[in-house]
């Protein structure tokens, strides 16, 4: 289907498009105030030459500024509202938008009442940019990666094929719109002429509600999200469920086993900002048992594990995530396109002999003490099996002898004992992979996207961590 609002208000203009509290719009309604937005943007002298920069919540306005957005073919820079004034700064001075838009400019944009400015309809080339993403920063200086519009249509139809779209479908968006999470979301249901249900940010008991209010049909988190939702769905809202995916970080085993428990549909995925969300996926098709890994990858993409001399591994083996495909980016924003050129993740992973993808760590992640290589994840899950451990992040602090030191972070139940998860962790890791420096903290630190941001734990935590854990 086409990618735009108007065309979905011609062909299903009385279909709910969006839900946002106690609101709702048609498409044919929603079309309506895009239509301003798009008048005004053009009176401004906007148009697909022009690059701009969004600055905005999670906000009904946004969903249409974007739509808007789509419809003239005008690139986007997507900047988070919590990004401090220095990242900002970054940003705007290395993909050098015309202008930035933020809540109170879509506010006069969608007050822009002469909508018989906004010129007729004009095909946009599929190769042209739709938005600039920002990668999070845990790999050094973020780099803009630009996404096409025609990555994005691939990517929401590789998603489709695995999930199918069914009559009353509607996915639920508490993810950051300015992140691929979120921004992959609405260009799914408008592909499919499906519904968002739209929630300002994450909240446990708010998502609750709404997934019961609205009879939302999907949604989508990360770790942490899916961990607290479990904590407080009492009532086993989630359950009610066609498909909860769970991806943006790797996900614990623990986590999935206890939300197979409780009756949640998950879904797995593996995905980057440079792939235009996912490249992988668990299938629905496959009963959840049976269901493994991150999965395998969506229709369009290719995945192959290399060594670091650049070989192909064999099954089973250990190594870099190289990707290929329709939804990769054109490329970073001031460096050379990629072309038909595979890309390295900076992940590290394996496929079984079905081909489903296991990722263990980012590279930058992975520990090597007394030359053994030790994955944070691995050593996270055998943490997060003992039940007093509520999480943990681990991560690697520099031994004169051996590299690096085994440490980690938790929170912890009130009445934890130290001596129980160290004999659990006995039975479950080798003795070079257990952590041999330890902090007690209140929480772990996460970047705006969900994700554990372990530079700031390595940061915050390295100080605090001591030999052995205080019994308490």
């Amino acid at each position: 289907m086409e990618l735009s609002v108007f065309a979905a208000a011609r062909e299903c203009g009385d279909h709910i498009a969006l839900i946002h509290s106690d609101e709702t719009w048609t498409y044919r309604a929603l079309a309506v105030q895009v239509r301003c937005i798009c008048a005004g943007l053009c009176a401004r002298g906007f148009d697909a030459q022009t690059v701009v920069a969004l600055r905005a919540s999670n906000r009904p306005q946004t969903v249409m500024t974007i739509l808007a957005l789509i419809s003239l073919g005008i690139p986007f820079v997507a900047i988070h509202p919590r990004w401090t004034d220095q990242e900002v700064r970054v940003v705007m001075a290395d993909a050098a938008p015309a202008a930035l838009l933020d809540d109170a400019q879509i506010e006069l944009l969608l007050a822009y009442s002469d909508s018989d400015k906004f010129p007729s309809e004009k095909v946009i080339e599929k190769t042209a940019p739709l938005a600039i993403l920002y990668s999070s920063g845990t790999s050094g200086v973020p780099k803009g990666a630009i996404l096409s519009r025609a990555a994005f249509v691939a990517s929401a139809q590789g998603s489709a094929q695995n999930l199918g779209w069914q009559p009353d479908d509607r996915w639920l968006l508490c993810l950051p719109l300015c992140h691929i999470g979120g921004l992959s979301i609405v260009v799914r249901c408008l592909m499919a002429r499906k519904t968002v249900v739209l929630l300002p940010r994450f909240e446990p008991n708010a998502v609750l509600f709404h997934l019961k209010q609205h009879r939302a049909t999907l949604a989508s988190v990360v770790p942490v999200m899916l961990h607290a939702l479990l904590d407080a769905d009492r009532d086993h809202v989630l359950g009610s469920v066609r498909a909860v995916l769970c991806g943006g970080a790797a996900t614990p085993l623990p986590l999935v086993e206890r939300a197979q428990q409780h009756g949640v549909n998950v879904l797995l995925t593996y995905g980057l900002t440079e792939a235009c969300s996912q490249v992988t996926v668990q299938s629905l098709a496959d009963p959840p048992l049976l269901r493994t890994g991150s999965g395998r990858p969506i229709a369009g993409m290719q995945l192959e594990i290399r060594t670091a001399e650049g070989v192909v591994c064999l099954p089973g083996h250990v190594g870099n995530i190289w990707i290929l495909g329709s939804s990769m980016m054109t490329g970073y924003v001031g460096k050379a396109a990629l072309g038909d050129a595979w890309f390295d993740t900076g992940d590290i992973g394996e496929l079984s002999q079905q081909g489903v993808l296991t990722v263990h760590a980012r590279r930058m992640d992975l520990i090597i003490t007394g030359g053994e290589n030790v994955y944070p994840l691995e050593v996270e899950q055998a943490l997060l099996a003992y039940p007093q451990v509520r999480a943990a992040v681990v991560f690697g602090t520099p031994h004169p002898q051996w590299g690096a030191t085994v440490s980690a972070a938790l929170v912890v139940h009130p009445d934890f004992v130290f001596s129980a998860l160290w004999e659990s962790l006995c039975e479950r890791l080798a003795a070079f992979k257990r952590p041999r420096l330890w902090a007690k903290v209140l929480a772990i630190p996460e970047l705006a996207n969900g994700k554990v941001d372990r530079r700031r734990a390595v940061a915050e935590f390295t100080p605090l961590l001591a030999q052995s854990m205080p019994q308490v």
